[in-house]
């Protein structure tokens, strides 16, 4: 399934058109469920709005998505549609915070997690068919290490990993590391340290992860946030609203702020790698 989706890479290339400047492609990934893998990415993508970037977020859980949820957005199409004929890709996004547009998916459709070759030739072209521009893509990919979690991962310029400080977590995140690296070509890793209690817990998590890959992995790892656990997290979920919006002086909200600005800075490459990335060949310059 993954060489089909791969080899539709080239009709992706349209959308670059559409921009003049190349496109950010950011994975955020987390191994397992629960680590607060989507509120990193769209507390990213509202704090990236928020600084005048043009963001488009796609919801990559393509049979559990939550992104629209968590926003308290109405969606009333989705990539279900997109992929049925029903509409084009442009018709189905919606706007959040900070005008960034989501590409919404289904939620509770095993179809839509077991896609066909045809269905998934037909994801690619609905994205070549792209007219709205953007700067910055964040995908927020499932969880687990599915064949489209290591497609949308393999294919983004940035793979963001976040981890918390639990053994379960830890491990997942060895282990999607271990196969996009081993066998999917990918040797540079972002870590996000999620909902921890001080920038000391942080930093100790992150070495614990080093530690494992270090001895077993020829990666390269960069510890690029460390976000604090807060209460008002929690609030502004119950609110469908996010923590940069509701509560944007808060511990967590600084810290996805400076992730954002930090983000923004990571370099584009001027051409694709060997990885037959299907975002990043269509979307860089030329």
């Amino acid at each position: 399934m993954i060489n089909t989706v791969l080899d539709q890479a080239s009709g992706l290339r349209k959308m670059s058109q559409n921009n003049n400047n190349g496109v950010k492609v950011i994975a955020v990934t987390g191994g397992k469920g629960g680590v607060g893998k989507t509120n990193v990415s769209l507390n990213t993508a509202i704090a990236l709005g928020q600084q005048g970037n043009r963001v488009l977020v796609l919801d990559a859980d393509l049979g559990l998505a939550n992104c629209d949820v968590m926003l308290g957005l109405r969606v009333e199409r989705n990539l279900s549609h997109v992929l049925s004929g029903e509409c084009e890709l442009d018709e189905i996004l919606v706007e959040g915070p900070a005008g960034i547009k989501i590409v919404p998916a289904t939620s509770g459709s095993q179809s839509m997690v077991e896609l066909s070759p045809s269905e998934h030739a037909g994801l690619i072209r609905a994205f070549s068919e792209l007219n709205t521009e953007f700067d910055i893509l964040i995908v927020d990919t499932a969880a687990g290490i599915s064949d489209m979690v290591l497609s949308f991962s393999r294919a983004a310029q940035d793979v963001m990993v976040v981890v918390c400080d639990e053994p379960t977590s830890i491990t997942d995140a060895y282990a999607l590391i271990k196969v996009l690296s081993r066998e999917h070509g990918v040797y540079k890793f972002k870590i996000v340290a999620n909902m921890v209690r001080s920038m000391r817990e942080g930093t100790e998590l992150f070495a614990k992860l080093s530690k494992v890959t270090d001895r077993f992995l020829d990666v390269s790892m960069e510890l690029v946030a460390t976000v604090p656990y807060d209460e008002n997290m929690r609030k502004a979920t119950r609110r469908q609203k996010v923590i940069v919006e509701l509560f944007p002086s808060s511990p967590a909200a600084l810290a996805f702020k400076a992730l954002a600005t930090k983000a923004v800075k990571w370099p584009i490459p001027n051409q694709p790698s060997g990885h037959l990335e299907f975002f990043i060949e269509k979307l860089v310059n030329g």
